[in-house]
């Protein structure tokens, strides 16, 4: 055999591993453009870094926040929402990046208040058996500006929220908690 036809047996060899790498690599190079759009537009993993929606979230648990509904219609009282610090957070030093979770409250148009452990909405004192104990601190009548929010922690005495540092701008909205992965004994919706 001349050395010229060891180089032909040696081409479509080369050749087919060449092409497996390139394969792999367009495979690779597609999930990862797919994890990339899912996690920017559709839905991503956070975990909860506080005590502040305790009892309906622990620390160290791992949610799913879905990104798309809000796109379609606002939040609504109720939902647990994840957002950016607003500025005033971020004047206190918050970093713009970290992210917040806290439960809807009032809506633009709605007046919230706190009054003998008790918040009301719109006058009508709100239910809330969600919560960790009953605030302890009075809160005067507020009503919510277009496209902002008010928004509360469930451990009402132990929450950095909107009676704090005012209300939340809509497109400081990340998206709506609703599922919890882990840990695996407490997996469900949220």
């Amino acid at each position: 055999m001349t050395s010229h036809e060891s180089d032909a047996k040696e081409t479509p060899t080369t050749s087919k591993t060449w092409r497996n790498w390139q394969e792999n690599l367009t495979l690779v190079a597609i999930a990862l453009c797919l994890a990339l759009l899912i996690r920017t537009v559709i839905a991503e993993p956070r975990y909860i870094p506080s005590d502040s929606m305790v009892p309906t979230l622990y620390t160290g648990d791992r949610l799913v926040v879905e990104k798309i509904s809000y796109r379609f219609h606002p939040p609504t009282t109720g939902d647990i929402i994840v957002f950016q610090p607003p500025a005033e957070l971020q004047r206190k030093g918050y970093p713009k990046d970290q992210a917040f979770i806290k439960r809807v409250i009032g809506v633009p148009g709605e007046v919230i208040n706190v009054a003998h452990g008790t918040v009301y909405l719109n006058g009508q004192p709100l239910k809330e058996e969600y919560i960790a104990e009953p605030p302890k601190q009075p809160f005067l009548p507020v009503k919510v500006p277009e496209d902002e929010f008010f928004v509360m922690g469930d451990n009402r005495n132990n929450s950095n929220d909107s009676r704090y540092w005012g209300f939340l701008p809509r497109k400081n909205i990340i998206g709506r908690a609703t599922f919890r992965f882990w840990p695996l004994d407490r997996i469900g919706l949220i």
